[in-house]
């Protein structure tokens, strides 16, 4: 059976992705490389317990970064931007 729990690995919370969430109801993860829009979509569903309208995904390279002369690259990742189903929610911080 899938792991849906191994597909999402975190939610991305940045400024930009809290006032997506709260204007037009989409929610940034950060996804396994190997997951597909529809594994995604499943895994989305079947975790939170909502209706999934679309999916968007993309690659992100990892940037080169220098210390001194050490140079070294983050890493690669994938994003997955969700977009639910009008009158549904996800509440990740409820209580803090």
């Amino acid at each position: 059976m899938i792991n849906y729990y191994d597909m999402i690995i975190r939610p991305v919370v940045t400024e930009k992705t809290t006032e997506q969430k709260e204007s037009d109801n989409q929610i940034t993860f950060e996804v396994n490389p190997k997951t597909n829009r529809i594994e995604v979509k499943r895994a989305i569903e079947n975790i939170f317990n909502v209706k999934v309208d679309t999916v968007r995904t993309m690659n992100i390279k990892g940037k080169v970064k220098r210390r001194g002369r050490v140079i070294g690259k983050r890493k690669n990742w994938k994003k997955a931007i969700v977009t639910l189903m009008p009158g549904q929610r996800i509440d990740f911080f409820d209580g803090v």
